[in-house]
């Protein structure tokens, strides 16, 4: 169990720099063109992976469209928008902001399998809605890039929130991997329409480039979701989920190291309501 608990803590951190990796690309790339260069390599490899085991690859005519809804929600709208939304804030705010995914989750818990909200989750919810703020406030230049970042990041949570859902749904009936694969490449097809192909053209792929590549598709993608699910056979969900809470850190720890981003009192305040309000809603 303790090599478990080391490799949630290596994806964890991975995960939070991914955020710090990101950033440091943007200027060179755009969004939309990062995260379909992301898939198309990670999705890759997967396919390659579910053919070569024995796991089951069959998925019901009746559930295509819904797979197909899961790689809409879960890589294609989800980073275009996280993407589009860090290159206007910064990773720092965006790794917080992104926790609000369980804040959703839970409303549409709600909505859709019918899990109840009680006065606990409510007050979670509350206290993340306040953390958020403050976050989104905290720098508020003349033409709101700042706060309409965090809003693009807040709404790809609401994506991620959709994904988790469908996926749970589909999860009765299909191996996880098996499910993220097909997800994950229908998702990259769906970018197809939205690509910069002017960019793609002229595109040099630099060191960097090639770095941040590898480190988004390799590490955060194949390896990361790898073990994660791993990870969930071997221990429970909710003590599973407790490691995501040092993405924000790690993420916040990068961000000042590496992008020298300045993390301010009321930033810090933000940040602790939103983890706050998550871990309450979780629990609750």
């Amino acid at each position: 169990m303790m090599a478990v608990y080391v490799l949630l803590i290596i994806i964890s951190i991975i995960w939070g720099g991914s955020f710090v990796v990101v950033k440091e690309v943007l200027p060179f790339i755009s969004p939309i063109n990062l995260a379909f260069l992301r898939f198309l390599i990670s999705s890759s490899i997967m396919l390659i992976l579910l053919f070569l085991s024995k796991k089951s690859r069959a998925i019901a005519p009746k559930d295509i469209g819904w797979v197909s809804l899961l790689g809409l929600t879960g890589v294609t709208l989800l980073y275009l928008l996280q993407y589009t939304g860090i290159y206007y804030t910064n990773a720092s705010s965006a790794s917080i902001l992104i926790n609000t995914n369980v804040i959703f989750i839970a409303l549409l818990a709600s909505l859709f399998l019918r899990e109840k909200i009680g006065m606990k989750r409510a007050f979670g919810i509350f206290i993340a809605f306040i953390g958020v703020i403050f976050v989104t406030s905290i720098n508020p230049i003349s033409d709101g890039n700042f706060i309409i970042g965090g809003i693009l990041v807040i709404l790809s949570g609401l994506c991620w929130a959709v994904y988790s859902i469908i996926g749970k749904y589909l999860m009765r009936r299909y191996d996880d991997f098996t499910l993220n694969t097909y997800a994950f490449a229908l998702g990259t097809l769906f970018f197809l329409p939205f690509l910069d192909y002017k960019q793609m053209e002229t595109l040099t792929i630099s060191p960097n480039l090639w770095f941040a590549l590898f480190y988004l598709s390799i590490l955060s993608t194949v390896l990361g979701y790898t073990v994660w699910y791993y990870s969930l056979s071997k221990m429970d969900a909710s003590k599973t989920a407790v490691f995501l809470n040092l993405i924000p850190l790690s993420a916040m720890l990068f961000s000042v190291v590496f992008l020298n981003e300045m993390l301010t009192p009321q930033f810090l305040i933000g940040a602790l309501l939103i983890l706050f309000g998550v871990y309450i809603t979780q629990k609750g």
